[in-house]
């Protein structure tokens, strides 16, 4: 950095303290509960002199929004990530999920990785950069968004409040191992139900079995070839068939059988298409079997997104973590979504993934990260405000 006098404002303890905090908030969705999270990071930010807006979402859930005025010589930076986490699961914690407990320079909670860390580097390194007194040629905006693990509740909010207006880059916190990120797979989920006829079951002939006619129609689909082109990055589009619900008791014939099914696609599908293809697999299966039906139900629709690697700001980071850290490092891409997802296809805008922690701990019981990593995060987020808005 240009100006390594900033590093001086960065305070190691605060930044673990603030992490262990935000712990410390149960933002477990469902419900979500980010609301009061929202508010503790809004009056640390408003701490530092920071204009922020609390968006209150209702059902105690909503985002948090903060902007330091730049000179407008430049388009803003947006720094995003969101506030509730999944629940810590059935299984026994080694430390308890809410503690921030610190063991071996680890903190330990759920959401430490995905993505309470994330969201603790970013405004230590907002105060650092605050402290120092940077005068901005473009607006920085921090947005920490509700839901992100299921709808996106808050990022489709920020979306329709105009959040992205102005934002020429934007940087989400999700834990990358302090590597580079810059693509993700898209999810598209449906279900899927067959329909029959319900009869004793000492007399199947008088029913139509939903169940056999759902092993026809998962004998089609489990032949079923995406039509794409290899991601660069991404690689390939995945397909599971992960849920099976049919019949309600052994001696009834089941009028209603439901899968659902995860695909993961890549950057150039079509959901849609994707839709109608299926849609013709159940017309022939309909031409073919007596009174078969069937339908399609959408569960959760998100595009796949992507950054090229030849992007200025992602070169632009790449050489930040060259120089700062000597690394050489490749941009790389992940099989889940983020609200990226949301944000992208809305406006296109190039989105690199930066921060904290291992994504393989995201979601796992004894949920961690390093405190190595929260700070060397930190650093690389005040390299970047000062490359793209300051010098």
């Amino acid at each position: 950095m240009k100006d390594n006098n900033v590093l001086e404002f960065i305070d190691k303890d605060e930044a673990i303290d603030l992490l262990q905090q935000m712990i410390g908030f149960k933002t477990v969705n469902g419900p979500g509960d980010e609301l009061p999270l929202a508010k503790f990071i809004g009056q640390k930010l408003e701490e530092i002199g920071v204009e922020t807006v609390i968006d209150d979402l209702g059902n105690n859930r909503g985002n948090v929004i903060g902007r330091v005025k730049g000179s407008g010589e430049r388009e803003a930076l947006l720094f995003n990530g969101h506030l509730d986490t999944v629940p810590p699961g059935d299984i026994e914690w080694e430390y308890g999920p809410y503690s921030g407990a610190i063991v071996d320079g680890k903190i330990y909670g759920r959401g430490s990785a995905d993505m309470k860390g994330g969201l603790a580097a970013m405004l230590i390194a907002l105060k650092a950069v605050k402290k120092a007194g940077w005068e901005l040629k473009g607006d920085f905006i921090y947005s920490a968004t509700a839901g992100e693990e299921t709808d996106s509740i808050g990022a489709i909010k920020f979306v329709e409040d105009g959040g992205l207006e102005g934002v020429g880059a934007i940087i989400i916190g999700e834990p990358s191992s302090n590597g580079i990120n810059i693509a993700e797979k898209g999810a598209f989920w449906i279900e899927i139900t067959t329909y029959g006829k319900t009869a004793h079951g000492a007399f199947p002939q008088n029913g139509t079995n939903a169940v056999v006619h759902m092993n026809a129609l998962l004998s089609e689909l489990v032949s079923y070839r995406f039509k794409y082109e290899e991601n660069e990055i991404l690689g390939h589009p995945t397909m599971n068939i992960s849920t099976v619900n049919g019949g309600v008791k052994t001696n009834v014939v089941p009028d209603k059988c439901s899968i659902t099914i995860d695909m993961r696609t890549v950057p150039g599908m079509d959901h849609k298409e994707i839709v109608k293809d299926f849609g013709r697999i159940i017309e022939k299966l309909s031409s073919q079997i007596e009174d078969f039906k069937a339908d399609i139900k959408i569960l959760n629709d998100r595009a796949a997104v992507e950054t090229k690697g030849d992007n200025p700001f992602v070169k632009l980071a790449e050489e930040i973590v060259k120089e700062e850290f000597d690394k050489d490092i490749k941009a790389k891409g992940v099989n889940f979504y983020t609200d990226a997802s949301i944000f992208l296809p809305a406006k296109q805008i190039p989105c690199i993934f930066y921060g904290p922690g291992d994504a393989n701990m995201a979601h796992q019981p004894n949920e961690h990260i390093t405190i190595d990593s929260l700070m060397e995060s930190v650093h690389f987020y005040i390299a970047m405000i000062e490359k793209y808005l300051v010098v």
